[in-house]
């Protein structure tokens, strides 16, 4: 483990724990009520904490790519992050193959890093607009392609997929639990986000209402044009895209891991509002308070060890018992490590480890930059 860099934007780490508490929630915590009603730990977090957490990845790859290189420099760069996303994904078939009755996110998460680097070139003028285009025309696309593609076969991309690569790729971009096609919207959306200027309170603060606002429009346009039987019964969320051979009338619900460009809409507004709120909060606060709250959220600088440790965890024969209950010893478990990290300034094994090939790029890159001959010449 090597130790943090100082100089992060606490808020986005705030961020990123509370997408990981909350698709731990989503995980462990019943759906539904023995009435049958929503419980609130769905409402707020079915779907919307995984959005988060891709609307993140988006602003994590934005901010390592906000330096305008060109040429070896900009390969060497996109070989990295690359390199960074393929262990990713790697660690995404091995969590895949556990017991844990979870969908693993982290594989498609990887694919959703490489397919965004072209999209890295974009200046925020064309990255906006793209973002409102995507979020309606990728859902229509996948529509009307996902009848022609083989029925999903696994709750999560795993190693033994690798023997039928057409089937594995269907499902990562089209079939599966987090189709990475529509999801780019996502990465979209985090990539504008990072194009801008996260410290300035006026701008977090139009952020903050513009997020509200969207999630709060498109739930609303959906719920009068989606019967409301068909919205109750699908609340609890579905299985990461609309029925395949289903009717049109599918891409206005609003419903977890449905895909439609109302749920996307509604849970990239969410995500903004998040983010936007939790960096307003490092921005107000006083700098004793902010380093409290970067080491109760801790977590949120080690995601990706402490998602794989949760997953772990939810293995059977591993503490804690599968049950409702447990939720708060995951909680205690990730807060307390993650604080226990920050406090010792070290970063996540995993991210560690995962972060090595952008730090083999960054090193290839300033070794070529010094045994680059200098030109010499007088100043005109």
């Amino acid at each position: 483990m090597t130790r943090t860099t100082e100089g992060r934007l606490v808020g986005l780490d705030v961020a990123r724990c509370l997408a990981l508490l909350g698709m731990v929630a989503t995980h462990v915590l019943d759906a539904r009520t023995p009435a049958g009603d929503l419980t609130t730990g769905q409402w707020l977090a079915g779907g919307r904490a995984s959005a988060l957490f891709a609307v993140l990845a988006g602003v994590s790859l934005g901010l390592m790519t906000r330096a305008p290189l060109r040429g070896r420099a900009l390969a060497r760069r996109s070989a990295g992050i690359a390199g960074r996303a393929l262990l990713i994904a790697v660690l995404g078939l091995l969590l895949g193959g556990l017991d844990s009755g979870i969908a693993i996110i982290l594989t498609y998460y990887g694919v959703l890093f490489v397919l965004g680097l072209p999209f890295t070139l974009l200046g925020v003028r064309t990255l906006l607009p793209l973002t409102v285009v995507w979020v309606a025309v990728a859902p229509v696309a996948s529509h009307l392609v996902r009848p022609h593609l083989p029925d999903r076969g696994f709750e999560s991309p795993t190693f033994d997929q690798l023997a039928d690569p057409a089937q594995l790729a269907s499902e990562l971009l089209l079939t599966g639990y987090y189709p990475v096609v529509p999801w780019l919207a996502y990465l979209l959306a985090g990539l504008v986000l990072a194009r801008i200027d996260l410290r300035a309170v006026s701008l977090l603060g139009a952020m903050a209402f513009g997020g509200l606002g969207t999630a709060v429009l498109a739930t609303r346009v959906s719920r009068t044009l989606v019967d409301p039987a068909v919205a109750s019964e699908n609340a609890a969320g579905m299985f990461g895209t609309t029925p395949a051979d289903g009717d049109w009338d599918w891409l206005l619900l609003v419903a977890p891991h449905s895909a439609t460009p109302f749920d996307l809409a509604q849970t990239i507004g969410s995500a903004v509002l998040v983010i936007s709120c939790c960096l307003l909060l490092e921005r107000l606060l006083p700098r004793a308070a902010t380093v409290a709250l970067a080491v109760v959220f801790g977590a949120g600088t080690m995601t990706l060890s402490l998602y794989s440790l949760h997953v772990l965890m939810r293995t059977p024969g591993v503490w804690p018992p599968e049950e409702p209950s447990a939720y708060l010893s995951h909680v205690v478990v990730l807060l307390g490590l993650g604080a226990g990290m920050r406090l010792l300034r070290l970063r996540g094994p995993l991210e560690v480890v995962a972060g090595l090939p952008v730090r083999r790029a960054r090193r290839a890159a300033s070794d070529a930059e010094s045994r680059r001959p200098q030109r010499s010449g007088t100043n005109r």
